[in-house]
């Protein structure tokens, strides 16, 4: 059973939520909250597998609430979605970087919203191929010169490659479709180049990729 916290100051949006994720035979909603800071208080209390969690609420922000879920090494398990009005939301590339799993729109549709939890909590991150590239551009902006790649000394050659593929956009199909291999095999890459740099998930592979310099803002086309 995937447990959801939900977290808006709209008791409407979370009840609505709530009725379509209750529905479903493997989710459940385990807690609501109304402020950032009763989410974390209650991510403390009834470690949920997942936080959908809204940018703009009192008290709290959903960024600030974000940062402290995942800075709590206790609740390492905890996956953070942010809820956001509109898509260039401009905090969406601070929620990234601050560990979020990925964004949804509010108004997305109800099979998307189921999709993105089980995708979430499956391990994926909730990062389209034009989201992915706006984040980069958004680092070029902001950094200086690319941090060193020593911490990619571990990964094998076929792991670079894949972890450069990720940090441009490119979904698991994709990378396998590029390399001649099965989607499995893609996954599999993705996955171990995940635990050998420590990443939590798909969403902080492409800022680690990006980080390092491994993806380079000419590379967006």
């Amino acid at each position: 059973m995937i447990r959801v916290l939900l977290a808006d100051d709209q008791s409407l949006v979370r009840a609505g939520f709530r009725a379509l994720l209750d529905a479903q035979p493997d989710i459940e909603v385990a807690g609501e909250a109304a402020d950032g800071a009763e989410a974390v208080r209650l991510v403390g209390e009834l470690r949920p597998d997942i936080v959908l969690m809204d940018i703009r609420m009192p008290h709290l922000d959903g960024l600030a609430a974000t940062r402290a879920i995942i800075e709590d090494a206790r609740l390492n398990e905890v996956r953070v979605v942010m809820l956001t009005t509109f898509e260039l939301d401009e905090y969406v590339f601070e929620a990234i970087r601050s560990g979020a799993s990925g964004f949804l729109v509010k108004d997305t549709e109800p099979e998307e919203l189921l999709r993105a939890v089980r995708a979430v909590v499956g391990g994926d991150a909730l990062l389209s191929p034009g989201v992915t590239r706006r984040l980069i551009a958004e680092f070029a902006a902001r950094s200086k010169e690319p941090a060193s790649a020593t911490g990619l000394r571990e990964l094998t050659e076929r792991e670079r490659e894949v972890m450069a593929l990720v940090g441009i956009g490119l979904s698991n199909e994709e990378i396998a479709r590029r390399l001649v291999v099965s989607p499995l095999t893609a996954k599999t890459h993705v996955s171990r180049t995940m635990v050998k740099l420590g990443a939590r998930d798909r969403a902080q592979l492409v800022v680690l990729a990006y980080e390092s310099g491994l993806v380079r803002p000419g590379w967006l086309g």
